[in-house]
């Protein structure tokens, strides 16, 4: 019986009797081709793609464990393996030129990579296809565990939009969302001694808001000591005119302005808002400060009554006494503290400012 040869890495299967004084040296380029396929390494030049040989019964560069991809691609190539082989590959493409590369076998599909593509995959070839194992993708891994620090060499992290950054109990810290075509983003920025770390809104806009938005009627706390350069308060202006009981939603703005003169003295409940009382908003030690700004034609009124949450209370009044009438052909200003000392118990501070 004549000598054959295996199907993917084209050993020399020696029949009984054959080879006689040559069985040694055929033995040994068994194992060499075999040491290659194991742990052979070997860098291929690929300016205007590759065929790789297999050849009967010989060393050859496709039988090797790790190839590297080599050379400067002016287009896409391909690198081909012939068909019917079986083998495992890692590959490297280390070639320059922005153009992608795909390892293929003759007749079927293969692996592509991306023309920036210029990393390391693991593949394998079923004798049909050559297929991505993924085992260099991240994803590949449902639960990874790092053993260092991620670097993430200049590339970037994408998460999602509705995915989280998880604490180690996969309970929620950093929630994202998406926005299509978004242009414009944080950035956070860290400083070396006597500086302070940065929060700035970047990207495409001239002029951005920065957005800071708690939850129902819970509030932003900066703890510590603040500084503001400026500062603009939401004003709601209203052709209503003042008589009768007025609301002040606190949670609405922080300057409410009637555009028409006033009809008659009024009392003014000031509350959260419809659903929100002043005192579940309020915690015991916070005070708030609102503006009412309220017109007077040729017969003056004024705030005679004040309420919170529809309760009466007597406010102190600046100058030590509370107005008895309103400023003829003037803008009056009411301007209210109220500082929450207990449960549903508040102090209010309160004064009448005449601008004609």
């Amino acid at each position: 019986m004549a000598n054959s040869t295996s199907a993917s890495l084209k050993l020399t299967v020696q029949a009984t009797g054959e080879n006689s004084g040559t069985w040694g040296q055929i033995t040994n380029t068994n194992l060499l081709i075999l040491e290659q396929a194991i742990g052979g390494y070997q860098a291929v030049g690929i300016t205007s793609g590759a065929t790789l040989t297999f050849s009967n019964g010989a060393i050859s560069n496709g039988k090797n464990a790790v190839l590297k991809l080599t050379g400067t691609i002016g287009g896409a190539v391909n690198v081909t393996i012939p068909d019917s082989i079986e083998k495992t590959f890692i590959v490297d493409n280390a070639t320059t030129g922005a153009y992608t590369v795909t390892f293929k076998t003759t007749s079927g599909s293969g692996v592509t990579w991306a023309a920036a593509d210029k990393g390391t995959k693991m593949i394998y070839s079923d004798g049909t296809n050559v297929v991505d194992t993924a085992f260099t993708d991240l994803s590949s891994d449902l639960t990874p565990q790092l053993a260092g620090t991620l670097d993430c060499n200049g590339n970037n992290i994408i998460i999602d939009g509705g995915n989280s950054i998880l604490d180690e109990s996969s309970n929620e810290q950093i929630k994202f969302t998406t926005t299509g075509s978004a242009v414009n983003e944080f950035s956070i920025a860290n400083a070396a001694t006597g500086n302070a770390p940065a929060l700035s809104v970047t990207g495409g806009d001239t002029n951005i808001d920065l957005n800071l938005t708690p939850k129902g009627i819970g509030r932003a706390t900066f703890n510590g000591q603040g500084k503001i350069q400026s500062v603009a308060e939401k004003v709601t202006t209203s052709a209503t005119a003042a008589t009768g009981t007025l609301t002040y939603d606190v949670l609405t703005q922080a300057v409410l302005n009637y555009t028409s003169n006033a009809a008659g003295n009024w009392t003014l409940n000031i509350r959260g808002d419809g659903s929100n009382s002043l005192d579940s908003i309020m915690d015991t030690g916070e005070s708030i400060t609102i503006a009412h700004l309220v017109p007077n034609g040729g017969t003056p009124y004024y705030n005679s009554a004040v309420q919170i949450d529809g309760s009466s209370v007597t406010p102190e009044w600046q100058g030590g006494s509370a107005p008895t009438g309103g400023n003829a052909n003037s803008i009056d200003v009411y301007s209210y503290t109220i500082i929450k000392t207990g449960s549903a118990t508040f102090t209010a501070l309160a004064s009448q400012t005449q601008f004609a």
